[in-house]
């Protein structure tokens, strides 16, 4: 896939653009994610992680069907077809590893933010295998953001948990992919099946040992009443997400994007506290206003042409 110079005009205005309203519709989407797998005695609908993700990536498939029949079937083939099937597993499992964070009951704000890890993860592999050129300027605003998700987290405070360190995993897998293309929404569905059926079976042989809200009950089982179209919001989020952050890829290259795709995390916190009363830490404040400053920083640079470096070009 080839990405246009991120000191182009178009690809230094129109990719953020792009990542920004990405990141709007992805805070959109941790709420049905935190939502459905929560108990019903806490007002969720009680839906296990594997079961949500699934559903999820399958309604998203069907709505991106049509954009996947003008591209054409034939030109969604790839030389490298086990690659692609990698990918896509590894993109998928970092789904479940996500989404069990909120089934474990870790609340939007800590779990976005320590997915904002993801930042010191793609400026490696950008650098190690895309060829990109990590600037000082995009380190250094990674670096900030980072240290904003840390401050957050509540890591060393009395609102750290182990289980806010879930998210971290899902930020390593989810950076091994770069982004979801909407090619790979077609591999990924059904790699969500094969990582739901796995997750039954081990329900069903050794349940003493499977993480509480990680797969119960019957694996295919629907929400009942509203959780049906919080379901479906949640399927139509991740599919326009997708597109959008698809799209920005284009653009500009991973390094130059990540920092505004942070803003995600002081959007997520937003909609958690206002929609779900799930309310933040005194130090969320700190680190969004570095996470959001970061971003700030590198568009002003980068758009002045000072930052800028040619992206790379990635077969």
């Amino acid at each position: 896939m080839s990405q246009i110079s991120s000191s182009s005009r178009n690809g230094a205005v129109l990719g953020p653009i792009l990542m920004l309203l990405a990141s709007l519709a992805l805070a959109g989407s941790n709420l049905p994610q935190s939502l459905l797998p929560t108990p019903p005695q806490y007002g969720g609908y009680g839906m296990a992680s594997t079961g949500m993700a699934f559903w999820q990536y399958l309604i998203a498939t069907v709505i991106a069907l049509p954009l996947i029949m003008r591209i054409g079937l034939r030109n969604l083939r790839t030389r490298h077809p086990l690659a692609h099937e990698v990918r896509a597993f590894v993109s998928a499992l970092g789904v479940h590893v996500f989404v069990y964070g909120f089934a474990a009951g870790v609340p939007i704000w800590q779990m976005v933010t320590l997915l904002s890890t993801g930042p010191l993860f793609i400026i490696i592999g950008s650098t190690l295998f895309l060829r990109e050129r990590a600037t000082l300027t995009r380190i250094i605003a990674s670096l900030v953001a980072f240290a904003g998700a840390i401050i957050v987290s509540g890591v060393g405070t009395d609102a750290f948990s182990p289980m806010t360190l879930v998210p971290i995993g899902a930020a390593a897998l989810w950076a091994t992919t770069d982004v979801l293309t909407i090619s790979l929404l077609v591999l990924i569905t059904p790699n969500h099946l094969l990582i739901l059926l796995v997750a039954t079976a081990w329900s069903w042989l050794l349940p003493s040992l499977v993480p509480a809200g990680l797969a119960t009950g019957f694996p295919f089982a629907l929400p009942a009443g509203a959780g049906l179209w919080i379901l479906l919001a949640l399927g139509v989020l991740t599919a326009v997400a997708q597109y959008l952050l698809a799209a920005a890829y284009k653009l500009a290259d991973a390094t130059y994007l990540q920092p505004f795709g942070d803003l995600k995390v002081p959007l997520s916190a937003l909609l958690g506290w206002v929609l779900l009363n799930q309310v933040p830490s005194p130090w969320f404040w700190l680190g969004a206003a570095l996470i959001l400053g970061a971003s700030i920083f590198i568009f002003y640079v980068e758009t002045q042409g000072k930052g800028a470096s040619p992206a790379a070009v990635a077969a």
